[in-house]
This record gives C-alpha cells, sequence and structure tokens, in this order.
C-alpha cells in the first residue's frame, strides 16, 4: 500500500492526465484537511484520497465516513472563506486499493 504521501502524488498525477489542475495540495484549517483542490473546468474541486491495500473490511470507500465528509465539507468552507470564487463546487474522491485506482466524480454532497 502506498503511503498518503504517495498515494497523493499518484491521485494528483491521475487527475492532472483527466484535464483537472492542482490548487492546492494538504491544504489545511482548523476544521480538517483537504487533500486535493483542482479545477475541473469551470468547477472547483475537493479531493479526498484514500488508500487501502485491499477491498477486505469496506475497502477505501468505507473509510470515509459522515463524520469524514462532514470535517471536508467544514474545511472546504473555510478554504472558501479564505479563497472566495463563485464556482461551483463538488466533492470527489480517489480511492486505492493495492494497485487500483477509481475516481468518483461528485462522491459525497454538502447539505443544503
Amino acid at each position: 500500500m502506498p503511503s498518503g504521501a504517495a498515494a497523493e502524488d499518484r491521485a494528483a498525477d491521475y487527475l492532472s492526465r483527466q484535464g483537472l489542475k492542482l490548487l492546492a495540495r494538504n491544504w489545511r484549517c482548523r476544521a480538517g484537511e483537504i487533500d486535493l483542490v483542482m479545477q475541473d473546468g469551470h468547477t472547483l474541486v475537493f479531493v479526498e484520497v484514500r488508500s487501502r491495500a485491499s477491498a477486505a473490511f469496506g475497502g477505501a470507500a468505507a473509510s470515509i465516513t459522515p463524520a469524514k465528509q462532514a470535517r471536508l465539507i467544514r474545511a472546504a468552507e473555510q478554504y472558501l472563506l479564505q479563497h472566495p470564487c463563485r464556482a461551483p463546487c463538488r466533492f470527489d474522491a480517489v480511492l486505492i486499493e493495492g494497485s487500483d485506482l477509481q475516481w468518483l466524480k461528485q462522491a459525497f454532497e454538502a447539505a443544503s
């Protein structure tokens, strides 16, 4: 299983090849951390990268719990306060299990 940094490198490289532009990496605030902040056309994308050795015990996707989602949403709100923009936003996830990489666009939504 790659380290967190190696998984983020792999995810950032993959998303860049898909046409996204990296804006920030490991962006931190009191509410938490956003692994990758990217731009997909006119959309601001907050990306959570999760890596697991295998799909056992629910795999990487199962590790993005409702509590983790809430922390990501709060961190994204802080990012937007510090970097105001009127672009639409979404939350994606890049899941790495062993050598497999899966990109989930709109992995979850912020409650209105």
